[in-house]
């Protein structure tokens, strides 16, 4: 036998080897509570999927959970104008796909590997868009409901006299939805009376008008509410298939004496009742700190429901949350809630049209929180004790994150 000829073969298997553990890794994702974690986002910041799998790209990788079935993923894109000669992945910002822990699952696993094919286009569950067709609103909605808000065009005067709406608010909407796919571009192609009725895929039965609405802002002074006007800018950053984020920019307005000016990131992940909104505000004014107050309308029934409308409030101070329950005389029913989720929690307060969570806040420092709701119609909460314990879940989530251990494939 000649053993030379072996050599260069044994080379290449080993090569071979090599290469094939470069094409693999793996993720381990833990955490602390006993409860069940639905539709749990994971995120992975590209780079370090680019340092495990070099050359890896967006549209030929492959996220599997431990039984080896594809999941959908997602990849953001935070540098779009970046040139990446090396295909390092520089404009990228995380890996996302999602998991559902059960009750007791308090670790899986996932590979995540290069493939041949390119991957399939997953169908999406977020979105968000400028509505320049109704004046400027701007929305948004994952497969359990659907928000939107103002832009300064609702805001200005109407002038000439055209008979155009005017409002002026930075509140936030709800649009409750009984099924799971898209509906903002259906719902604004059938003409705005229309999503005032219930049609079968679920209505506008929410009004905002001058309140904070379902997760709007201000500055509270101890007495009063200082807030802002319609949004003024927006900037969409990522778009689906699970996760949307998006800004919204609000011009200055007077606080008792100071300016104060609002960046809102919005974070809309798939199969949850609850967006995350990070506000950063900055103060011009003898102090940086501020305290924010996130608002509830007292009565958010609309179309002839005002009068027979049955509200119930908690505040919960253990999950740092502010609860509430209407129950409407034809609608259905509708929970909204509020959850300061980063530690600045502060207490509650309440004017003549809002109730109010309280966060301290720090001029160029950003205040997390998250906004929700559920309705009756929909079929997952048809009580208010459905909806506090769903709360009380997602509190409790949002203050122990899942862990992600990153390891070579074997």
């Amino acid at each position: 036998m000649n053993t030379r000829s072996l050599v260069p073969l044994a080379l290449a298997v080993l090569s071979a080897a090599a290469a094939h553990a470069t094409d693999k890794f793996t993720l381990t994702v833990t955490h602390d509570l006993a409860i069940a974690r639905p539709a749990e986002t994971i995120t992975v910041p590209w780079s370090q999927v680019n340092d495990a799998l070099p050359g890896a790209m967006l549209q030929r990788i492959a996220v599997k959970d431990a039984a080896g079935h594809s999941l959908p993923y997602q990849v953001t894109n935070i540098a779009p104008e970046a040139k990446d000669p090396q295909n390092k992945g520089v404009a990228y910002g995380d890996l996302i796909f999602q998991h559902d822990f059960a009750a007791g699952e308090k670790s899986a696993t996932f590979t995540v590997e290069k493939i041949e094919a390119v991957a399939p286009v997953f169908p999406s569950k977020v979105f968000a868009r400028y509505v320049p067709e109704r004046l400027d609103d701007f929305a948004w909605e994952n497969d359990k409901l659907a928000h939107r808000t103002y832009g300064p065009a609702l805001g200005a005067p109407d002038e000439p006299k055209r008979g155009k709406e005017v409002l002026v608010t930075s509140g936030l909407d709800v649009w409750c939805k009984r099924v799971s796919y898209p509906i903002v571009d259906r719902w604004y192609n059938k003409g705005h009376d229309h999503y005032h009725k219930d049609e079968g895929e679920g209505m506008d039965m929410y009004g905002v008008g001058t309140s904070r609405g379902c997760g709007g802002t201000g500055v509270w002074d101890g007495q009063k509410l200082f807030v802002g006007r319609n949004y003024k800018t927006w900037n969409v950053i990522a778009n689906g298939p699970i996760r949307a984020i998006f800004e919204l920019t609000y011009e200055a307005w007077d606080a008792a004496g100071a300016k104060v000016s609002e960046v809102k990131r919005f974070t809309v992940d798939a199969g949850h009742n609850f967006d995350q909104i990070e506000s950063t505000f900055n103060v011009e004014g003898p102090s940086k700190e501020i305290t924010v107050a996130v608002g509830l309308i007292k009565n958010s029934a609309d179309k002839g429901e005002m009068q027979g409308n049955k509200i119930t409030v908690s505040k919960p101070e253990a999950d740092t949350a502010l609860i509430q329950w209407e129950a409407q005389p034809n609608h259905g029913s509708l929970g909204t809630a509020l959850i300061v989720s980063d530690g600045s929690f502060a207490g509650y307060a309440e004017d003549d049209k809002n109730q109010l969570i309280l966060a301290k806040a720090t001029s160029g420092k950003p205040v997390r929180y998250l906004v929700g709701a559920g309705w009756s119609k929909a079929g997952e909460f048809t009580t208010p004790e459905a909806w506090t314990a769903y709360v009380a879940a997602c509190a409790a989530r949002a203050k122990s994150p899942v862990k992600v251990i990153i390891a070579a494939a074997k």
